[in-house]
């Protein structure tokens, strides 16, 4: 993997732990990386904040002792610092206790009281690994500092956040600004704590990236450079014909929803794209649609006569369907086909009743597109969003798009992406059938599922950004080509 790809990897508080631990064993000290990491605190807050009272608040870990540091950082430069720790100064070790004592000013013991006449708080209570709910005078003071509204300045993670899952334990406030080292957490892209963490800066603190090898990241935060690699640029000797053909399913009522996916397949480079269309609403697809082909359905509704061209190698079914036998009978069709397919809305809710019935049809290259209440339809699975997507995508043996604000795409064997560039502006109608398209048209040209996937829904996001507000889901294939003119320029 090269190393922009690196540079997206999400660890866990434990992969982070042994990330520390493979750098002290390189020859970084620990007190040089806390020194380090209080350092980049501290500029983070002045270069946000002009000069005012700052108060921190100091945890009895590893996180309290990189806020030791910021504190000397900072009145040293002229700041107005007044610094509370949780616990006795007598309880801290290690590098935690060496940096409290080279702070050598007084110490209050951590209490909402701290907060008054401060302009801005650095939160350094408890790091990424809290796994409990903050309790006692911590709690009493985050329960403060949320009802103050102080801005806030957070070591690592928002204290009382899950840096695991972004799920908050009992109570944390938000920050304007988090400081976070040597690679972001999941906590940082999850929702809330996505949210929560406000702007995420990312420190170097001197670990160098070898450690990563020790490590196994399979999570990451969805870019290109973790598949731009792969991406099917028309070539200048290539044709139509290899550049694949998509079918996509339409439904006899919600005629828009195959044609936005119909339309962003074609965009994102299907050489072709066809609409199978049922007999009766044939001329409303065919009238509506000049690049894309549209054939009838038989009587039956009967798909075979259609797949029977081995060139149609990737199948979309679900965008406006409708949850019934004929939608069922398509997916299994295009399933039974052994070419790539992408499942979407009511091609997903129709297996609710029977899941098992979908997992066993998925042999080939499938990429399921739930929502959160299709994916709670056919999945039966706990945890926090990251987990319950690979979870299903392990017993679906589906390339699984969870769909939100912090999408999560994840594979059978365990790797998984985060995606984080997606606009609220993208919470209307018609959207996630653009997504479907999108995600086709990538397949059509022979990228991987998971890869697909992910380039999908990053384009997708960046289309949306690219628009704004009052976006339309229309407006995402007609913004795509300029996306892509930028990435292929990054790309070259």
């Amino acid at each position: 993997m090269n190393a922009h790809a690196q540079s997206l990897a999400l660890l866990t508080p434990a992969q982070m732990g042994r990330a520390d631990q493979a750098a002290i064993q390189a020859g970084v000290s620990g007190a040089a990386l806390m020194e380090a990491a209080g350092a980049a605190v501290a500029n983070a807050v002045a270069a946000r904040w002009s000069r005012r009272p700052v108060a921190v608040l100091c945890g009895p870990g590893n996180n309290g002792g990189d806020g030791f540091v910021a504190a000397r950082h900072l009145r040293d430069a002229g700041w107005p610092v007044r610094l509370g720790l949780l616990g006795g100064k007598a309880l801290l070790t290690g590098d935690a206790a060496y940096h409290a004592k080279r702070w050598g000013d007084d110490i209050a013991p951590l209490s909402p009281a701290l907060l008054d006449g401060a302009g801005v708080v650095i939160d350094a209570l408890f790091g990424a690994g809290l796994s409990r709910p903050l309790d006692g005078a911590a709690a009493a003071t985050v329960s403060a500092l949320l009802e103050r509204r102080l801005p806030v300045c957070a070591v690592d993670v928002p204290s009382g956040l899950d840096g695991n899952s972004g799920q908050v334990l009992g109570l944390a406030a938000p920050a304007q600004v988090t400081i976070t080292f040597f690679r972001k957490k999941p906590g940082h892209v999850l929702m809330p704590g996505k949210h929560l963490c406000g702007e995420v800066l990312l420190a170097d603190i001197g670990i160098p990236d070898s450690v990563l090898d020790a490590v196994h990241a399979t999570v990451f935060e969805n870019g290109p450079a973790l598949w731009s690699p792969h991406y099917p640029w028309p070539r200048l000797d290539g044709h139509k014909y290899q550049r694949g053909h998509a079918l996509i399913v339409g439904g006899r009522i919600m005629t828009g929803a195959a044609r936005l996916a119909a339309l962003a397949c074609a965009r994102i480079g299907a050489g072709l794209v066809t609409i199978a269309a049922p007999a009766s609403v044939w001329p409303i697809y065919a009238s509506a649609l000049t690049s894309v082909m549209v054939l009838p359905m038989r009587e039956s509704g009967a798909l075979d006569d259609m797949l029977s061209d081995g060139r149609k190698n990737v199948v979309v079914v679900g965008p406006g369907a409708g949850v019934s036998d004929l939608t069922r009978m398509h997916a299994l069709q295009a399933l039974a086909s052994h070419r790539a397919v992408v499942l979407d809305a009511d091609a997903i809710s129709v297996f609710s009743a029977d899941p098992t019935a979908l997992f066993a049809a998925i042999g080939g290259p499938c990429v399921l597109t739930p929502h959160e209440g299709e994916f709670n339809r056919l999945f039966s699975v706990s945890g926090h969003k990251l987990d319950r997507a690979r979870q299903a995508a392990a017993a679906s043996g589906a390339v699984v798009v969870l769909k939100g604000s912090d999408t999560v795409i994840a594979a059978p064997d365990g790797r998984a992406v985060v995606n984080t560039n997606a606009p609220p502006d993208l919470a209307t109608g018609g959207t996630g059938d653009v997504l479907a398209g999108f995600i086709a048209g990538l397949m059509a040209q022979g990228m991987d599922a998971f890869e697909a996937a992910a380039a999908g829904v990053w384009l997708h996001g960046e289309a949306a950004r690219r628009v704004g507000p009052g976006l339309v889901s229309e407006d995402l294939p007609n913004a795509l080509p300029g996306v892509l003119r930028r990435l292929k320029r990054l790309a070259a």
